[in-house]
Protein backbone atom coordinates (compact mmCIF):
# COMPACT_ATOMS: atom_id res chain seq x y z
CA UNK A 1 0.00 0.00 0.00
CA UNK A 2 8.84 1.90 -4.08
CA UNK A 3 10.62 3.43 -1.86
CA UNK A 4 13.92 3.50 0.13
CA UNK A 5 14.49 7.12 0.84
CA UNK A 6 12.79 7.95 -2.41
CA UNK A 7 9.34 9.47 -2.39
CA UNK A 8 7.00 8.25 -5.10
CA UNK A 9 4.83 10.71 -6.82
CA UNK A 10 1.62 9.15 -7.19
CA UNK A 11 -0.89 7.44 -9.18
CA UNK A 12 -2.90 5.38 -6.59
CA UNK A 13 -2.83 1.96 -4.79
CA UNK A 14 -4.54 1.44 -7.49
CA UNK A 15 -2.94 4.26 -9.48
CA UNK A 16 -0.28 3.86 -12.00
CA UNK A 17 2.52 6.40 -12.13
CA UNK A 18 5.28 4.35 -13.77
CA UNK A 19 4.05 0.80 -13.25
CA UNK A 20 4.91 -2.30 -15.22
CA UNK A 21 2.39 -5.07 -15.47
CA UNK A 22 2.61 -8.55 -16.96
CA UNK A 23 0.00 -10.22 -19.11
CA UNK A 24 -0.53 -13.96 -18.70
CA UNK A 25 2.15 -15.84 -20.60
CA UNK A 26 1.55 -19.51 -20.03
CA UNK A 27 -0.63 -21.97 -18.16
CA UNK A 28 0.37 -24.01 -15.17
CA UNK A 29 0.65 -23.46 -11.45
CA UNK A 30 3.67 -21.26 -10.94
CA UNK A 31 3.32 -21.61 -7.19
CA UNK A 32 4.70 -25.13 -7.30
CA UNK A 33 7.96 -24.14 -8.95
CA UNK A 34 10.75 -21.74 -8.26
CA UNK A 35 9.70 -18.19 -7.69
CA UNK A 36 10.58 -15.61 -10.30
CA UNK A 37 12.97 -12.82 -9.55
CA UNK A 38 12.16 -9.25 -10.23
CA UNK A 39 8.36 -9.38 -9.92
CA UNK A 40 8.00 -5.83 -11.14
CA UNK A 41 4.25 -6.23 -11.59
CA UNK A 42 3.63 -7.15 -7.97
CA UNK A 43 6.01 -4.55 -6.62
CA UNK A 44 4.28 -1.88 -8.68
CA UNK A 45 0.87 -2.99 -7.46
CA UNK A 46 1.81 -2.71 -3.82
CA UNK A 47 2.46 1.00 -4.24
CA UNK A 48 -0.44 1.70 -6.55
CA UNK A 49 -2.59 3.53 -4.03
CA UNK A 50 0.28 5.67 -2.86
CA UNK A 51 1.08 6.54 -6.45
CA UNK A 52 -2.25 8.18 -7.24
CA UNK A 53 -2.37 9.82 -3.85
CA UNK A 54 1.03 11.36 -4.35
CA UNK A 55 0.18 12.80 -7.76
CA UNK A 56 -2.47 14.86 -6.06
CA UNK A 57 -1.22 15.41 -2.55
CA UNK A 58 2.58 15.18 -2.65
CA UNK A 59 4.18 17.66 -0.28
CA UNK A 60 7.64 18.18 1.15
CA UNK A 61 7.50 16.78 4.64
CA UNK A 62 9.44 18.69 7.25
CA UNK A 63 12.39 16.85 8.68
CA UNK A 64 11.55 15.19 11.91
CA UNK A 65 12.14 17.84 14.53
CA UNK A 66 13.11 17.69 18.12
CA UNK A 67 16.15 16.60 20.01
CA UNK A 68 15.87 13.48 22.08
CA UNK A 69 18.58 14.65 24.44
CA UNK A 70 17.96 14.08 28.09
CA UNK A 71 17.28 10.37 27.68
CA UNK A 72 17.22 8.36 30.91
CA UNK A 73 20.45 6.91 32.21
CA UNK A 74 21.38 3.35 31.33
CA UNK A 75 22.38 1.54 28.17
CA UNK A 76 21.17 3.86 25.40
CA UNK A 77 21.53 1.04 22.86
CA UNK A 78 18.81 -0.96 24.57
CA UNK A 79 15.27 -0.30 23.26
CA UNK A 80 12.69 0.87 25.74
CA UNK A 81 10.02 -1.69 26.55
CA UNK A 82 7.39 0.70 25.22
CA UNK A 83 8.91 0.56 21.73
CA UNK A 84 8.61 -3.21 21.45
CA UNK A 85 5.64 -4.22 23.55
CA UNK A 86 2.09 -4.27 22.26
CA UNK A 87 -0.02 -1.53 23.79
CA UNK A 88 -3.47 0.00 23.52
CA UNK A 89 -6.87 -0.48 25.02
CA UNK A 90 -9.17 -1.85 22.35
CA UNK A 91 -10.15 -1.34 18.70
CA UNK A 92 -12.67 1.39 17.96
CA UNK A 93 -16.35 0.55 18.04
CA UNK A 94 -17.48 2.74 15.16
CA UNK A 95 -17.53 1.85 11.49
CA UNK A 96 -18.56 3.68 8.33
CA UNK A 97 -18.96 1.68 5.11
CA UNK A 98 -17.16 -1.17 6.84
CA UNK A 99 -14.16 1.05 7.69
CA UNK A 100 -13.24 1.57 11.36
CA UNK A 101 -13.74 5.13 12.61
CA UNK A 102 -14.14 7.22 15.72
CA UNK A 103 -10.48 7.12 16.73
CA UNK A 104 -9.25 8.82 19.91
CA UNK A 105 -7.81 12.30 19.66
CA UNK A 106 -4.40 11.24 20.95
CA UNK A 107 -1.25 9.54 19.64
CA UNK A 108 -2.70 6.07 20.07
CA UNK A 109 -5.81 7.03 18.12
CA UNK A 110 -3.72 8.52 15.30
CA UNK A 111 -1.64 5.32 15.07
CA UNK A 112 -4.73 3.14 15.04
CA UNK A 113 -6.28 5.30 12.32
CA UNK A 114 -3.15 5.13 10.14
CA UNK A 115 -2.89 1.34 10.51
CA UNK A 116 -6.54 0.82 9.60
CA UNK A 117 -6.35 3.21 6.66
CA UNK A 118 -3.29 1.38 5.32
CA UNK A 119 -5.28 -1.86 5.44
CA UNK A 120 -8.23 -0.26 3.63
CA UNK A 121 -6.13 1.39 0.91
CA UNK A 122 -4.29 -1.87 0.34
CA UNK A 123 -7.47 -3.89 -0.18
CA UNK A 124 -9.07 -5.23 -3.36
CA UNK A 125 -11.88 -2.72 -2.81
CA UNK A 126 -9.65 -0.09 -4.39
CA UNK A 127 -9.95 -1.82 -7.76
CA UNK A 128 -13.71 -1.31 -8.03
CA UNK A 129 -14.90 2.22 -8.83
CA UNK A 130 -17.92 2.28 -6.52
CA UNK A 131 -16.15 0.86 -3.48
CA UNK A 132 -13.06 2.97 -4.16
CA UNK A 133 -15.13 6.17 -4.12
CA UNK A 134 -16.64 5.13 -0.80
CA UNK A 135 -13.21 4.40 0.67
CA UNK A 136 -11.70 7.70 -0.43
CA UNK A 137 -14.67 9.72 0.84
CA UNK A 138 -14.55 7.90 4.18
CA UNK A 139 -10.88 8.24 5.09
CA UNK A 140 -9.60 11.40 3.36
CA UNK A 141 -10.45 14.98 4.22
CA UNK A 142 -13.20 16.37 1.96
CA UNK A 143 -10.68 18.58 0.16
CA UNK A 144 -8.23 15.73 -0.48
CA UNK A 145 -11.01 13.33 -1.51
CA UNK A 146 -12.43 15.79 -4.05
CA UNK A 147 -9.04 16.03 -5.74
CA UNK A 148 -8.34 12.30 -5.65
CA UNK A 149 -11.52 10.84 -7.09
CA UNK A 150 -10.99 11.98 -10.66
CA UNK A 151 -7.30 11.16 -10.67
CA UNK A 152 -7.94 7.66 -9.38
CA UNK A 153 -10.67 7.03 -11.94
CA UNK A 154 -8.21 7.98 -14.66
CA UNK A 155 -5.62 5.63 -13.18
CA UNK A 156 -7.94 2.62 -12.78
CA UNK A 157 -8.85 2.32 -16.45
CA UNK A 158 -10.28 -0.86 -17.94
CA UNK A 159 -7.02 -1.29 -19.84
CA UNK A 160 -4.96 -1.02 -16.66
CA UNK A 161 -7.18 -3.50 -14.83
CA UNK A 162 -7.05 -5.95 -17.74
CA UNK A 163 -3.27 -5.99 -17.57
CA UNK A 164 -3.62 -7.14 -13.97
CA UNK A 165 -5.91 -9.95 -15.08
CA UNK A 166 -9.05 -8.16 -13.84
CA UNK A 167 -12.23 -7.15 -15.67
CA UNK A 168 -13.49 -3.56 -15.84
CA UNK A 169 -15.14 -3.91 -12.41
CA UNK A 170 -11.97 -5.19 -10.76
CA UNK A 171 -13.03 -8.84 -10.67
CA UNK A 172 -10.64 -11.74 -11.16
CA UNK A 173 -11.36 -14.45 -13.77
CA UNK A 174 -13.43 -17.43 -12.66
CA UNK A 175 -11.23 -19.90 -10.84
CA UNK A 176 -8.68 -17.24 -9.83
CA UNK A 177 -8.31 -15.08 -6.74
CA UNK A 178 -6.84 -11.59 -6.92
CA UNK A 179 -4.96 -10.83 -3.70
CA UNK A 180 -4.20 -7.34 -2.44
CA UNK A 181 -3.74 -7.07 1.30
CA UNK A 182 -1.79 -4.84 3.69
CA UNK A 183 -0.71 -6.29 7.04
CA UNK A 184 0.66 -3.67 9.49
CA UNK A 185 3.62 -4.78 11.58
CA UNK A 186 4.00 -1.60 13.64
CA UNK A 187 3.39 2.14 13.76
CA UNK A 188 5.26 5.19 14.97
CA UNK A 189 4.28 8.82 15.53
CA UNK A 190 6.61 11.21 13.71
CA UNK A 191 4.72 14.38 14.65
CA UNK A 192 1.63 15.03 16.76
CA UNK A 193 -0.65 17.85 17.83
CA UNK A 194 -4.33 18.05 18.67
CA UNK A 195 -5.11 19.15 15.13
CA UNK A 196 -2.75 17.05 13.06
CA UNK A 197 -0.38 14.09 13.09
CA UNK A 198 2.18 12.35 10.94
CA UNK A 199 2.23 8.59 11.45
CA UNK A 200 4.31 5.91 9.71
CA UNK A 201 3.08 2.33 9.30
CA UNK A 202 5.57 -0.48 8.68
CA UNK A 203 3.77 -3.25 6.82
CA UNK A 204 4.06 -6.32 4.65
CA UNK A 205 1.92 -6.31 1.52
CA UNK A 206 0.56 -9.40 -0.20
CA UNK A 207 -0.11 -8.93 -3.90
CA UNK A 208 -0.69 -11.10 -6.97
CA UNK A 209 -3.09 -13.46 -8.70
CA UNK A 210 -3.73 -16.92 -7.34
CA UNK A 211 -5.10 -19.46 -9.78
CA UNK A 212 -4.32 -21.86 -12.58
CA UNK A 213 -2.29 -20.17 -15.28
CA UNK A 214 -1.29 -17.20 -13.14
CA UNK A 215 2.04 -15.70 -14.15
CA UNK A 216 2.08 -13.32 -11.20
CA UNK A 217 1.80 -15.42 -8.02
CA UNK A 218 1.07 -13.86 -4.65
CA UNK A 219 4.23 -12.68 -2.90
CA UNK A 220 5.13 -10.38 -0.01
CA UNK A 221 6.80 -6.99 -0.14
CA UNK A 222 7.85 -4.78 2.76
CA UNK A 223 7.06 -1.06 2.86
CA UNK A 224 6.67 1.92 5.18
CA UNK A 225 3.59 4.06 4.57
CA UNK A 226 3.55 7.57 6.07
CA UNK A 227 0.26 9.41 6.54
CA UNK A 228 -0.40 13.09 7.20
CA UNK A 229 -3.57 13.15 9.30
CA UNK A 230 -5.88 16.01 10.23
CA UNK A 231 -8.54 16.08 12.94
CA UNK A 232 -11.80 16.72 11.07
CA UNK A 233 -15.34 16.44 12.42
CA UNK A 234 -14.34 14.28 15.37
CA UNK A 235 -12.00 11.85 13.63
CA UNK A 236 -8.58 11.51 11.98
CA UNK A 237 -8.60 11.89 8.18
CA UNK A 238 -5.80 11.68 5.61
CA UNK A 239 -4.55 14.81 3.88
CA UNK A 240 -1.54 13.22 2.11
CA UNK A 241 0.58 10.05 2.16
CA UNK A 242 3.89 8.67 0.90
CA UNK A 243 5.59 5.27 0.79
CA UNK A 244 9.13 3.95 0.81
CA UNK A 245 10.75 0.51 0.61
CA UNK A 246 11.46 -1.62 3.66
CA UNK A 247 12.76 -2.30 6.12
CA UNK A 248 12.64 -5.87 4.78
CA UNK A 249 13.81 -8.87 6.82
CA UNK A 250 15.96 -11.62 5.31
CA UNK A 251 13.66 -14.02 3.38
CA UNK A 252 13.07 -17.33 5.12
CA UNK A 253 13.19 -20.85 3.75
CA UNK A 254 9.46 -21.53 3.94
CA UNK A 255 7.94 -23.75 1.28
CA UNK A 256 5.93 -21.75 -1.23
CA UNK A 257 2.23 -22.66 -1.03
CA UNK A 258 0.23 -23.81 -4.03
CA UNK A 259 -2.25 -21.47 -5.68
CA UNK A 260 -5.13 -23.49 -4.18
CA UNK A 261 -3.67 -23.11 -0.69
CA UNK A 262 -3.28 -19.36 -1.15
CA UNK A 263 -6.81 -18.95 -2.49
CA UNK A 264 -8.25 -20.97 0.38
CA UNK A 265 -6.29 -18.98 2.96
CA UNK A 266 -7.44 -15.66 1.53
CA UNK A 267 -11.06 -16.81 1.64
CA UNK A 268 -10.85 -18.26 5.16
CA UNK A 269 -8.71 -15.66 6.94
CA UNK A 270 -10.20 -12.21 7.25
CA UNK A 271 -8.45 -8.98 8.15
CA UNK A 272 -8.27 -7.16 11.46
CA UNK A 273 -9.30 -3.91 13.04
CA UNK A 274 -6.10 -2.46 14.47
CA UNK A 275 -5.63 -0.57 17.71
CA UNK A 276 -2.30 0.65 19.06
Amino acid sequence: MSLGDERETSGGYGGTGQTRTRLPESSGDVYGGARRGGRSSSRSLVTVVGVVVLLIAAIAFANRGGDDSGSPSGDENQPKSSTTAASGTRPVDGKAAGIPGGFARDEQGAQSAAANYAVTLGSTGMFNKESRHGIVDAIYTPTAAAKLQGAMDQAYTADFLSKLGLDADGNAPEGSTFVSRTVPVGTTVDQFSQSGAKVSVWYVGLIGMSGTGSTDPVSPTWKTWTFDLQWVNGDWKITADTQKDGPAPVPGDDRAASSDEISKAIEEYGGFTYAR
